[in-house]
């Protein structure tokens, strides 16, 4: 039997079906709520709205569950890769043997890119943000690729669009770091993997091989597996609204670049790291900082802690945590911001103030503890963010393309002035 839910207004009762999911979430249906009454609902940043029914990704905040496809993702990171989470998300199974080989050849067949996407690269000024330089690359694809402008194409030609954005994603990333620090592109080796390849991109130079390093490998992996779709946060429900527009899957990923871009979303782990960098300079003092941080009265908040989805504890960061400890010891980083970052985590986690309030290092405090151990510079924290992002957001773009959703339009509730009577310029005074 369905259940639904009375509404009365007005001396009058409507009805609202009852939607319930897999893992027992229950929602109102209020799709014709403003046909049926007249009314909408108010929900500023749609903190209690669902846009959409999704296959894709499951997140429960207060018991710190994160699953992608049913998978939890403490096995995803301990027994995949980055690659075959990607086939995960956006195919909706475990590829096999012969499936995963075949998508990493065809991700290895598309890495290079058009050459005249160096003279775009080019005409950036050198301190170009290496996001805006992401997603203009990511956007001028339309151009080499006109045909991916119908998202209603036979699958196999949406599916060439969608092997084309994960090869060239690590070009562009690379690419646009390179130009942030006035060095020579490098090519795609593609005798690498797909992480592999984009560290060589990254770090490697024209007159000396890159001596790939495998623990950097495997924590960037993990990294990129930990930041691969996270239900309908600001960026990911970008990529499906615009999207819902029939817009190509090039620009749907291009806005959702330029969402993360957004200091409140993106721009979390590189906080992080600006917070210990301001520790540092003020003399290092952290018991100072643990203070302020205490203090209502000060604006200080300890970058890193807490989360406002996960009420209890960030699986990603229990995985991730492990991990910086052997990044940090087996490369032997010796950075005083580093250190700080260590103690400041030691001295949180036993704390009554953060135990209290749960306010534990998540995800963004250890990826940027990690990506700075790395040689990786902060300005590029949100590019990594988006690297990984990515086959979240196709996935999310191809479910809403599937389901056939309709356009977004978002109603509202209009609180200005009501209807003036316009007067001519010479009887204004």
């Amino acid at each position: 039997m369905k259940k639904s839910a009375l509404l009365k207004y007005d001396d009058r009762e409507y009805s609202l079906p009852v939607v319930g999911g897999s893992e027992g979430e229950v929602g109102l249906d209020i799709t014709r709520l403003r046909a049926d009454t007249g009314l909408v609902t108010v929900d500023s940043g749609y903190k209690n709205t669902s846009g959409t029914l999704s296959a894709i990704t499951f997140l429960d905040g207060e018991k710190g569950i994160l699953r992608y496809r049913g998978y939890p993702i403490e096995e995803l990171t301990k027994h995949s890769t980055f690659l075959e989470v990607s086939y995960l998300l956006i195919y909706g199974t475990l590829p096999t043997s012969s499936e995963l080989s075949r998508f990493q050849s065809e991700i290895s067949r598309h890495t290079l890119v058009h050459e005249d996407i160096k003279k775009i690269l080019d005409g950036f000024p050198s301190n170009a943000h290496p996001m805006g330089v992401l997603s203009s690359l990511v956007c001028s694809l339309t151009a080499f690729y006109p045909e991916s402008l119908d998202p209603n194409r036979a699958w196999e030609k949406v599916n060439l669009s969608i092997l084309r954005i994960l090869s060239k994603m690590p070009t562009f990333a690379a690419w646009a770091y390179k130009k942030e620090v006035g060095l020579p592109v490098m090519y795609p080796d593609n005798k690498l993997s797909y992480c592999a390849n984009f560290l060589s991109m990254m770090f490697g130079l024209p007159t000396e091989a890159y001596q790939v390093n495998e623990l950097a490998v495997r924590a960037l992996d993990k990294l990129l597996i930990l930041h691969a779709d996270h239900e309908q946060n600001c960026s990911t429900s970008t990529v499906r609204l615009v999207g819902s527009a029939q817009a190509s899957l090039y620009s749907s990923i291009s806005a959702g670049i330029n969402a993360l871009w957004g200091p409140l979303h993106g721009g979390a782990n590189q906080a992080v790291i600006n917070m210990l960098e301001s520790i540092q300079a003020d003399g290092g003092d952290i018991q100072k900082y643990i203070a302020r941080a205490k203090d209502k009265k000060d604006h200080f908040r300890l970058m890193g802690f807490g989360h406002r989805v996960y009420k209890n504890f960030d699986p990603r960061s229990v995985i991730i945590r492990k991990e910086a400890d052997e990044v940090l010891s087996q490369l032997g980083v010796q950075d005083p911001v580093l250190d700080i970052a260590k103690k400041l985590e030691e001295i949180a986690l036993k704390d009554e103030y953060f135990i209290k309030r749960k306010l534990y290092p998540n995800v963004d405090f250890y990826s940027g503890i990690i990506y700075r151990a790395l040689g990786i510079p902060t300005e590029m924290f949100t590019v990594m963010f988006a690297l990984g992002r990515l086959p979240g957001w196709i996935a999310q773009w191809k479910e809403m393309r599937e389901n056939a959703e309709p356009i977004g339009r978002p109603r509202q509730i209009y609180c200005g002035d009501p209807k003036k009577t316009y007067l001519p310029l010479s009887k204004r005074t």
